[in-house]
């Protein structure tokens, strides 16, 4: 059974579930946040997602930041200072979300904390996501799982252990897990394509229906890997100009970038086709061109006996095929009449 997020269902026969990252990349503008929703619809994703979270109940004052968030916004501002100034109220959210409704995308974010669980089930949401670092967090699990939507668990920094003990909780809480996804990530920005580890895509596969990937590398290959490898559910960052301010800017895809992503992940989705093994395209009609007929290697007279030596086997295929079936039920049979040398040996010619 595929999972149901608003309107679009997520599963084996479905097409990939693209979200686009806008995350804190609004820095905490509105106008900014809403210019990401519409390229995100304008370039062809499922989903926004944003991020939710009160800044005195995620961290204390003196956590340190992460070293690509130093890199990217330098030193001296605090992680305290950096996410008090990208949080976002419950009004901004609401505004966002009616803004996500009225241009026909999908709107949801990821909570750090109980309180934005319940402010965006105020909002229903048709589905919640947590990052990475929440996976050892059960609290957060259990009470997403208690709303009875669907939840998107990235797996970055998580051993399998890990990964299992989260299932649990979810499967403890809900029930069951067919209302949860898991995504491969590595949470490095940027990540290097030789720590995506994507086979391990094969390892979620044991404990859900449905497997994704969070990408935070440079192009798109492991994207496109990953569909390859059976994730219908694809993340990527999202900014206006990679060269803005903030923590997440540089490791994101501006527009253009987005789109050649969208671009490679529905073109590998034609690729792929489907699990079965048919003539495709324009295979029907060059089938009788290119394929090789059972003919006569010389000329046979009327009531001549045919052996393996009269036969030969050339171009079109618009006879019988040089099957070893084919062959075995010619050899022995006689020429109801002469037959040319290059003659097609049909069954109407033969007895």
């Amino acid at each position: 059974m595929p999972i149901k997020i608003d309107k679009k269902k997520i599963g084996k026969e479905y097409p990939v579930f693209i979200i686009a990252e806008v995350g804190v990349n609004h820095n905490g503008n509105i106008k900014v946040a809403k210019s990401l929703v519409d390229a995100a619809v304008l370039f062809g994703a499922d989903a926004v997602k944003f991020q939710s979270f009160s800044t005195d109940a995620l961290i204390r004052k003196d956590a340190p930041k992460a070293k690509y968030q130093d890199r990217n916004i330098g030193k001296k501002k605090s992680q305290y200072q950096m996410l008090k100034e990208l949080e976002l109220g419950i009004k901004e959210m609401r505004e966002i979300a009616a803004y996500c409704k009225s241009k026909n995308i999908i709107f949801f974010s990821t909570p750090y904390d109980i309180e934005s669980i319940e402010i965006l089930v105020t909002l229903d949401v048709s589905v919640f996501k947590l990052a990475s670092i929440d996976i050892v967090c059960h609290p957060l699990i259990s009470k997403i799982a208690k709303t009875g939507k669907p939840l998107i668990l990235s797996t970055g920094m998580a051993t399998e252990d890990e990964i299992k003990d989260a299932v649990e909780i979810f499967r403890k809480t809900a029930g069951n897990t067919k209302n949860l996804i898991l995504l491969q990530c590595n949470t490095n920005y940027p990540s290097r394509l030789e720590d995506q580890n994507l086979l391990s895509l094969n390892i979620l596969r044991k404990y859900v229906k449905v497997i994704g990937y969070s990408d935070h590398t440079i192009g798109n290959e492991a994207s496109v890997a990953a569909v390859v490898l059976g994730a219908k559910v694809i993340e990527r960052h999202l900014t206006l100009d990679r060269n803005m301010i903030g923590p997440d800017h540089k490791t994101s895809l501006d527009p253009h970038q987005f789109k050649q992503f969208v671009s490679a992940v529905r073109n590998t989705e034609i690729l792929l086709g489907k699990t079965e093994k048919r003539p495709s395209g324009g295979e029907l009609e060059n089938i009788i061109g290119m394929r090789r007929s059972i003919c006569a290697k010389k000329s046979l007279v009327k009531g001549q006996k045919i052996n393996l030596d009269d036969l030969s086997y050339k171009r079109p295929g618009n006879g019988l095929l040089p099957i070893e079936k084919n062959i075995n039920w010619l050899i022995g049979k006689r020429a109801r009449r002469d037959i040319d040398k290059d003659e097609n040996l049909v069954k109407n010619l033969v007895y």
